[in-house]
């Protein structure tokens, strides 16, 4: 009663998220929508279709992914001019988001038909609300992490140097390589660690970079399944008479001998203090502009 008691406009797409482990986390009013468009559209048809088998739904199936993702959406757009409506649903989570869908939605919307969001299930949501992170205002989604060397050396150093919270998924066989470059990057930089969020062994973490690698090293199950990882917002940057004499004094050492960023880096390997206000009180100090 009450799922149905919003309208439902028809043509319409509906985008619907779905589980991202347990079953029972899919909304009431997700079901309902299962239950009464006319196809559902889809990542994968082995994945939504073993889900609608298991709520007792039959639908025809759309298979839409990164692949085929405008070709299918004709299908879709045919549909709507029927008068029908489609939902679209990703392999979990919300669709469109780090999934296919975008183009789809920019599509349909283009062609002056409503897209109406069912909200659920999100892995990043869900990462955010349990890390804890008590400095962020607000977030970057990042996706996931370039598989490339350079591309993801400048990913990592990147999101480094952002004070802001920023969320990353990750695969299983790349996080040990992740885990070494956060932990050379960002030594002291808070880091909440998500790992098969919903399932049956769902592991949550929080731990400086530092120590990412050491923990996944103590348990060989802790490297399978996927992650979804929180990089905490710095704190507020220290000024000079708010940091410890000793580690002004090493700073101010170093940049008299050093440019900005090899100072700055040997500084924070040396003192432990955070890269990033370093840098910032470095740039203070130098006061000639040279990086």
């Amino acid at each position: 009663m009450a799922a149905g008691g919003q309208q439902y406009p028809s043509p319409a797409l509906y985008l619907v998220a779905t589980p991202i482990g347990n079953l029972a986390d899919l909304s009431l009013r997700g079901l309902h929508v299962l239950t009464r468009v006319d196809a559902v559209a889809c990542e994968d048809s082995r994945v939504t279709g073993g889900l609608l088998r298991h709520l007792g739904i039959d639908k025809p199936l759309i298979a839409l992914h990164e692949h085929n993702e405008r070709r299918a959406a004709q299908d879709v757009l045919a549909r709507l001019g029927q008068g029908q409506s489609v939902a679209y649903a990703s392999d979990a989570g919300t669709p469109a988001v780090a999934d296919p869908g975008a183009a789809l939605v920019g599509l349909v919307v283009e062609a002056g038909y409503r897209v109406v969001p069912i909200p659920g299930p999100s892995s990043v949501v869900a990462a955010l609300s349990v890390a804890g992170d008590v400095g962020g205002q607000g977030f970057r989604f990042a996706g996931f992490v370039p598989s490339k060397g350079v591309e993801r050396d400048k990913a990592v150093h990147a999101a480094c140097s952002d004070p802001g919270t920023l969320v990353w998924f990750e695969a299983p066989h790349r996080i040990e390589a992740l885990a070494a470059a956060l932990g050379a990057a960002a030594p002291q930089r808070r880091l909440t660690v998500c790992r098969e969020l919903t399932k049956q062994f769902e592991t949550v973490a929080t731990m400086s970079a530092r120590e990412f690698p050491a923990w996944l090293a103590a348990d060989a199950l802790r490297v399978r399944g996927e992650f979804v990882l929180v990089l905490h917002a710095l704190a507020p940057v220290a000024q000079a008479d708010e940091m410890p004499a000793e580690t002004v004094h090493a700073l101010d050492v170093l940049l008299s001998e050093l440019p900005v960023k090899q100072a700055v880096a040997l500084a924070a390997r040396i003192t432990g203090a955070p890269r990033n206000a370093l840098y910032r009180l470095a740039l203070e100090r130098r006061g000639d502009g040279d990086r």
